[in-house]
């Protein structure tokens, strides 16, 4: 019955990284597209014949936005992998990433 309880408080954790990582990224990326969209108006919105919205700078923003939260964790993400390859590790003991040697 332990082994049971330890695979299970293991697996929680894959499963929330799994969701986090793997719908997490590309919902927050079609995000950006939608946003994108907003911030273009005209023709890139579906809209009533006759009527096209206006440009919104705010879709603009938040597409941005959007964009660079999904290049920073991809970033971290290689920068993680690279430094583990290395036999370096990825440290936050800054506000900033470092890559540090291991730790024994």
């Amino acid at each position: 019955m332990h082994n049971v309880t330890l695979a299970l408080q293991g697996g929680w954790k894959v499963l929330l990284a799994g969701l986090v990582l793997g719908a997490g990224l590309p919902t927050v990326f079609g995000l950006g597209i939608r946003a994108l969209a907003f911030g273009q108006g005209g023709d890139a919105e579906v809209h009533d014949p006759g009527t096209a919205p206006a440009a919104h700078p705010v879709g603009r923003v938040i597409a941005v936005l959007c964009f660079a939260i999904v290049v920073v964790v991809v970033a971290l993400g290689l920068t993680y992998i690279v430094a583990s390859g290395l036999g370096k590790q990825l440290s936050f003991d800054h506000v900033y990433p470092t890559i540090v040697g291991t730790r024994k």
